[in-house]
């Protein structure tokens, strides 16, 4: 029986070690337009949606127009979001004006937007194992 036990312990040991998997998320932004300032983009949980701060983040600094990459590295299994801001000023802030963005943005189905989003409309989930690839095309005002 003692025996039975101690198998049992070191096998759930054995589980309690194990690491997260994690994997890479790509994300392809298409439609950058070069108005200076940087790209910020963050990942977000739930219970970071639309806050200030992400889980992981990136910035991009002056970007080009056309297509800009991001690589979020060793993101662990789960739902995200996904915010990015053309921070045109670089003040970290969305300038927004009339109760509209001023400045570029981008969200996964964020095309289909016509008010602020829910989490339900722009999460995606990261799998438990291979690495994961968006396209996402930047909105801009017009």
């Amino acid at each position: 029986m003692n025996k039975i036990i101690l198998a049992a312990l070191a096998a759930a040991s054995c589980l309690a070690a194990a690491p997260a998997l994690a994997g890479d998320v790509t994300v392809t932004l298409t439609g950058v337009q070069a108005r200076g300032g940087q790209l910020l983009a963050a990942l977000q949980t739930r219970d970071q949606f639309l806050q200030p701060a992400g889980t992981y983040g990136d910035v991009v600094r002056n970007p080009e127009a056309g297509t800009v990459t991001v690589t979020f590295r060793d993101v662990a299994p789960g739902d995200y979001s996904l915010s990015v801001l053309h921070d045109v000023d670089s003040n970290g802030q969305m300038k927004i004006e009339g109760g509209m963005p001023a400045e570029g943005w981008a969200m996964v189905n964020g095309a289909a937007l016509r008010a602020a989003p829910t989490w339900d409309q722009v999460k995606f989930t990261v799998p438990a194992s291979g690495d994961s690839r968006l396209t996402v095309p930047m909105q801009y005002p017009r």
